[in-house]
């Protein structure tokens, strides 16, 4: 059944990306509450389909719920959107470096007019059911971004795209941990369950208060370090594969669509 969006909710949306539109630019978790986020990654044409191969292969950290194709720039999930300014913060990759990180890719967009767009789910989707069953969001409480870390986790490769998983953490208190295993388990569309539980070093993590995107962590007396598969993973894949071009949201920021978290909820 069709879930769809209370008029505040899409009043909230629209509002939000039309200030990003403007120029805003602040992490998006908490923002428009129960409507669903998504990451972007945007490659030139003839990378289009390694990289939905490549999302189709690593589903766990790279579900995508829309592809917006060559000489479109609105998203299905968003109606009078516009892929190019409605997200806070830009990342403009070339030859797999970050070049530059703007409010405005609209630049991009005019010197790669073939460019595919893939809007990937985002775990601050599954956020609401949390906060609705009582577990703590840090980085909302802190008003931070959240803590995301690049893995030893390889992801399977797809012609020229490999790269490892990223991961977002949140702690969560011990008492609540099989909670949120169950309650983002039921949104497979936007990571799911956790990858893992517990010792960072497992997944290659050193230091758990310097991450690799986002900001810090607070992890407090009685409280266990939960990991979930990140749609950040696409970035760490252009920045082992190196293609020529390509246009991402920057870690946090992004793309709030007109669709709520329930309809991606089984």
């Amino acid at each position: 059944m069709t879930v769809l969006a209370t008029p505040a909710q899409l009043a909230a949306a629209r509002a939000a990306r039309a200030a990003y539109r403007a120029g805003e630019s602040v992490p998006t978790s908490g923002v428009a509450t129960g409507l669903t986020q998504a990451n972007l990654i945007a490659v030139p044409a003839d990378w289009a389909f390694e990289t939905l191969l490549y999302t189709q292969r690593n589903q766990k950290a790279c579900p995508v719920i829309d592809v917006i194709e060559q000489g479109a720039v609105e998203s299905a999930l968003a109606p009078g959107s516009d892929i190019r300014t409605d997200i806070g913060s830009y990342r403009i990759w070339r030859d797999g470096v970050l070049a530059e990180e703007t409010t405005d890719a609209r630049a991009a967009w005019a010197e790669h007019p073939d460019l595919v767009a893939f809007l990937i789910g985002c775990s601050f989707t599954f956020e609401t059911g949390l906060v609705e069953a009582g577990i703590p969001i840090r980085h909302q409480e802190l008003g931070r971004n959240v803590p995301m870390y690049r893995t030893n986790i390889d992801c399977t490769p797809a012609g020229r795209l490999r790269g490892e998983m990223v991961v977002s953490m949140r702690p969560i208190p011990a008492r609540q941990v099989a909670d949120a295993v169950q309650i983002t388990g039921r949104t497979p569309a936007v990571h799911g369950a956790p990858v893992h539980i517990g010792d960072p070093a497992s997944l290659g993590i050193v230091d758990l208060s310097t991450p690799d995107f986002g900001d810090a962590p607070e992890v407090r007396d009685g409280e266990v370090p939960v990991f979930w598969a990140c749609g950040v993973t696409p970035q760490a894949a252009i920045m082992a594969s190196r293609p020529p071009f390509a246009v991402t949201h920057s870690p946090g920021y992004m793309f709030i669509t007109d669709v709520p978290d329930a309809e991606y909820i089984v």
